[in-house]
């Protein structure tokens, strides 16, 4: 399944950021700490690029991620040019509260009464940008849901005198080149539940905690035999360990995919990343042999009929 999800307002939302990045002098970009490049859109980056504005990628959500692999994006951003990257969840008051001090050192030629510092807050849906704008000015100024695309307006708000944010909607990008990149981007709810069926996601997602974290599957599930299991198998597990079953006394493979993904959503597998800086790189590099190889594919085809052509006009 290719999950692709684009709706209007994002496009508005980007014609509206590209206009106000002019004005910005630092993003302060959002990402899952649970899959952070997939969840980095490039519009961003080709935005701040093209206006040279330095970037705090904040990964956030770290209570929900795999801690080494958490370190290793976070060294794997520091090492990139404009870039700083700054690991917390919302759920601490005290991490939230570094921001502002994080901000300032990355541009401080702003931050004075004659010069506020402007700050855009960018990222894609339900990674918690709105939940962050509130923790930062202590008081519900956005609103916060369990749902991608809550946000669909801009709107500025002055964190002090001196600091000015402006708060974006989620925005996607209009074709996700990976499928892994829209499976992950799915299991962790920042993708429309009309534009995937749940039960392929949860398949995903079983496949990967059997590569990476198999005992918390055993841990949440008490799983036997978990070495000869594949992703339907494990949410096959999970329909028959919590009871699922339809009338006639078949497994309900959908209420087990819808159950086991919210398992990993709210953390109660545990913690868990999606990728690492060495496993996208391997997708990166798989997907890169499967492009070239499509091209050779279509461009041998396009030789046949062409050669096809040229002898059909000279029996003529």
């Amino acid at each position: 399944m290719a999950i692709q999800w684009y709706p209007g307002h994002m496009n508005a939302a980007k014609k509206k950021a590209a206009e106000q990045m002019e004005n910005t002098d630092l993003v302060i970009e959002v990402v899952d700490a649970r899959l952070p490049e997939a969840s980095c859109n490039p519009m961003v980056e080709e935005l701040r690029k093209f206006r040279q504005r330095p970037c705090l990628k904040i990964l956030n959500k770290t209570d929900l991620a795999d801690p080494a692999a958490t370190a290793a994006w976070v060294a794997y951003y520091n090492a990139q040019e404009g870039v700083t990257a700054y690991a917390m969840t919302t759920k601490k008051p005290a991490e939230v509260a570094r921001i502002p001090e994080l901000a300032k050192s990355l541009a401080p030629h702003r931050g004075v009464p004659t010069k506020p510092l402007r700050i855009m807050i960018m990222g894609i849906p339900n990674v918690g940008k709105s939940t962050l704008m509130n923790a930062l000015l202590k008081k519900r100024v956005a609103k916060v849901g369990d749902e991608p695309a809550v946000t669909k307006q801009q709107q500025k708000l002055y964190l002090d005198k001196n600091t000015i944010l402006v708060d974006t909607p989620g925005m996607l990008w209009p074709k996700i080149a990976m499928a892994s990149d829209g499976l992950m981007l799915a299991a962790s709810h920042a993708i429309g539940s009309n534009a995937l069926i749940e039960e392929e996601v949860a398949v995903f997602l079983g496949e990967e905690m059997l590569k990476h974290y198999p005992q918390l599957l055993v841990a949440r599930y008490g799983f036997k035999d978990i070495e000869q299991m594949d992703g339907i198998g494990v949410v096959e597990g999970v329909a028959a360990r919590r009871g699922f079953r339809q009338k006639g006394g078949d497994l309900d493979f959908e209420k087990a995919a819808h159950t086991f993904l919210g398992d990993y959503r709210s953390g109660a597998l545990g913690r868990v990343s999606l990728e690492t800086p060495d496993t996208r790189k391997e997708r990166l590099e798989q997907h890169a042999a499967e492009m070239a190889a499509k091209a050779e594919k279509a461009a041998a085809l396009a030789a046949e009929k062409a050669k096809a052509a040229a002898n059909g006009k000279r029996g003529t």
